[in-house]
């Protein structure tokens, strides 16, 4: 199963926070399944750490390697990304959700983010906690 990270999940996955669900986490880990995460991610976990309002354990080049350490592949923002997100209702206010939202109902890969505002949309939501 392909599956998109929402920038909290990477995040909790790399700093092994318990804040990840087991199952949750076990799903990423599975081999069969194919990890992707947007560059839409690491541009807010950059923004955030420079503005303060994200911490880590790891330095921002250790976080940025681990997309490569853990055989996740990185989504570009297309085109086709934003004309999906063009027409999205604006139930979350968030820019950064939205590209994910889109680029989850374009490519048909299921998110997995604990935002329940992901639910208004028609993209598949996992997260089990």
């Amino acid at each position: 199963m392909n599956l998109l990270l929402a920038p909290h999940t990477f995040i909790w996955f790399v700093e092994n926070d318990s804040r990840l669900p087991d199952t949750t986490k076990l799903l990423i880990e599975l081999e069969e399944n194919d990890i992707f995460l947007s560059i839409a991610s690491l541009w807010e976990i950059t923004i955030k750490r420079t503005l303060g309002k994200l911490h880590t354990t790891s330095s921002l080049q250790k976080i940025l390697e681990q997309v490569s350490e853990n055989g996740f592949e990185l989504i570009p923002i297309l085109p086709e990304h934003l004309l999906t997100l063009n027409s999205l209702e604006y139930f979350h206010r968030d820019p950064f959700d939205r590209i994910i939202i889109s680029q989850g109902i374009r490519e048909k890969y299921p998110v997995v983010s604990k935002d329940e505002l992901f639910d208004k949309y028609a993209v598949q939501r996992i997260w089990d906690g």
